[in-house]
């Protein structure tokens, strides 16, 4: 009888592995894949936007000219006299045409040479350059490029204008905010 024990117990299987351990493996498997997707579809938005907005950005010295794209607030300082703004004569001295604007210019606050820290306004031989440069540069404009459709085009000059003058990203923008030509 001992023997026939023996053989009962030799008999038996190991247990089969258990289905819970497979599931687990699996469940592990497709957490592994859904994480590498995510990252790999995060990674290709951040490089989509990027490229997109690194495209706006000029490149090259014009950039230096205009200033930073996003700055902190500026300083504004409207051009000529404080009331009345800039009046000129414009398109020669026989063609009888008067320009009165008030013209707003938005400096560049870090620029310690143009902006007094204490004051913030400007420093005063920036204060007459720049209303110079302003005034000269109305008065050597044509009357077609007072038209309001090259409204834009004439800012942008303007601007250049003055940081030509008082170093390149001095001035942020330029606004016109009334403009008479009679």
């Amino acid at each position: 009888m001992p023997d026939e024990e023996k053989d009962v117990e030799t008999t038996v299987a190991p247990p089969p592995p258990a289905p819970s351990f497979i599931k687990k493996n699996k469940n592990i498997i497709l957490i592994v894949v859904f994480v590498i997707v995510g990252l790999a579809l995060a990674a290709g938005i951040s490089l989509f936007v990027v490229t997109k907005v690194m495209s706006d950005v000029p490149s090259g010295s014009e950039e230096e000219d205009s200033g930073p794209r996003y700055h902190d607030a500026g300083i504004f300082v409207k051009l000529g006299d404080p009331k009345e703004g800039i009046l000129v004569n414009v398109g020669g001295p026989r063609s009888g045409k008067y320009l009165k604007a008030s013209i707003i210019a938005e400096f560049n606050p870090g620029k310690k040479s143009v902006i007094n820290e204490e004051t913030r306004s400007l420093q005063p031989d920036a204060e007459v350059k720049a209303n110079d440069v302003a005034t000269q540069f109305l008065r050597s404009t044509s009357l077609e490029d007072f038209d309001a459709d090259k409204q834009d085009e004439f800012k942008k000059q303007l601007k250049d204008a003055l940081n030509a003058a008082l170093g390149g990203g001095s001035v942020y923008d330029v606004y016109i905010t009334s403009f008479l030509l009679q």
